[in-house]
């Protein structure tokens, strides 16, 4: 696997097209900081992180909308590839649907939200959109 974040992400858009409850994803420290910042900001119900093994995994409980069974996540998009990096400033920093959405950013402060590095004014590298 050369793209572990495509593979993450890929994993969880599987499991909300297959409406499943928990989906599991092999563990590493980019991961769970994605993680934790999709529970912050509402896009998940809750996480779990199992050490069994040397990685690890992460157990996610996603959130579905219980009238109309419709997930929180609409879409996850891969931005930097390892083919192709995309970087930014925190004057250039995306706006994912207008603000509505979140880019998450690996800075050198940590993995944040745009709006996070933007208020920090730090930049870096936009791993991927979620709205």
């Amino acid at each position: 696997m050369t793209d572990p974040i495509a593979d993450y992400l890929t994993r969880l858009r599987n499991a909300i097209s297959a409406k499943h409850r928990v989906v599991e994803v092999p563990a590493s420290n980019l991961k769970k900081e994605i993680t934790k910042i999709l529970f912050d900001k509402g896009y998940i119900l809750n996480y779990k992180f199992v050490e069994d093994g040397p990685q690890g995994t992460i157990k996610i409980a996603l959130k579905y909308d219980t009238v109309n069974k419709v997930n929180a996540i609409k879409s996850l998009q891969r931005v930097s590839t390892p083919g192709l990096r995309k970087y930014t400033g925190y004057k250039d920093m995306p706006r994912v649907i207008n603000g509505l959405g979140i880019a998450i950013i690996s800075t050198s402060k940590g993995v944040m939200t745009d709006k996070e590095a933007a208020e920090q004014k730090i930049g870096g590298e936009v791993l991927c959109y979620v709205y």
